[in-house]
């Protein structure tokens, strides 16, 4: 398992009966997690958290308030900083899991000892594009909803990197690497975190079992001639890491070596020591070890 166990702004205090207890900052939030299919509940608190999401039969949900939450605040990942806010449907605006593999290529970006292009695909609110940036690579951040990319630049911009080498792409991201095809672009790696499902702005359908492979197989195209690094993140229930290790197999490491490496991405349980709450998979490609 990729673990994300360095925090210290954010706290998986404890998970059971589908939710999990959680400190953003100095806020505890009450959120569901189909993961957690125990259910012993091993820490206090779990009746007093400041907001609590609740799930609705017929789909979606709200949340409840039991004091008084900012509309947003910051939390921070050693010097990167985040702004949270609770949104519809139970997310903050970030997935703090994720810091397994901003280290992972954080480590990489800086030992390559060179300029490093990144191509940030589903870039939602740019947790790896301000880990990128904080590395020192160059990142071109893509993602199909406005609202995603103008949150990014504001975690950008938190993070003190308003003069880096960052640019904003609103668009379908299939589209986007066929014209980056056509203009000739080349980057040293590639960090995609797809959805299940999904609609581009102007109506694109996306299915993960249907456009993945293809994705992967066009964003090889534009590979520079030593590629660095290649990320693929996956929520999606069913979807295995063999999947995505047999997919950079098939792709990257038939045409340029490496290695390859595929887990879980998790995060410790305060409450539960020795356990952690899986959080989804990625699968690694990188030329170097």
């Amino acid at each position: 398992m990729y673990k994300a166990d360095r925090w210290k702004d954010y706290e998986l205090i404890d998970s059971a009966s589908g939710e999990k207890l959680e400190r953003w900052g100095k806020y505890i939030l009450r959120r569901p997690d189909p993961q957690a299919v125990w259910t012993d509940k091993s820490a206090s608190g779990w009746d007093k958290p400041i907001a609590h999401y609740h799930r609705s039969q017929s789909g979606g949900g709200h949340w409840e308030y039991n004091g008084k939450l900012p509309e947003r605040w910051t939390i921070k990942y050693d010097d990167l900083v985040f702004n949270i806010k609770p949104m519809n449907f139970k997310h903050t605006g970030l997935f703090p899991e994720q810091a397994a593999n901003w280290d992972w290529f954080s480590d990489l970006i800086r030992r390559a000892n060179r300029p490093i292009r990144v191509l940030n695909l589903f870039a939602y609110t740019g947790g790896a594009t301000v880990a990128a940036l904080a590395a020192g690579a160059a990142v071109t951040h893509v993602d199909a909803a406005k609202g995603m990319v103008s949150w990014a630049k504001e975690n950008v911009n938190s993070s003190g990197y308003i003069d880096s080498d960052v640019r904003y792409i609103v668009d379908d991201v299939l589209k986007f690497v066929a014209r980056e095809q056509r203009r000739g672009k080349k980057y040293d790696a590639v960090i995609m975190d797809p959805p299940s499902y999904g609609r581009g702005p102007s109506g694109e359908v996306w299915k993960i079992e249907n456009e993945l492979y293809p994705l992967v197989c066009e964003c090889v195209k534009i590979l520079s001639d030593e590629p660095l690094f290649f990320l693929i993140n996956s929520y999606t229930t069913g979807l295995g890491p063999s999947v995505l290790k047999n997919i950079l197999t098939l792709t990257l490491k038939k045409r340029f070596g490496g290695y390859i490496d595929a887990d879980e991405v998790g995060i410790p349980m305060s409450a539960k020591s020795g356990l952690f709450l899986p959080c989804g998979i990625s699968g690694r490609w990188q030329s170097i070890k």
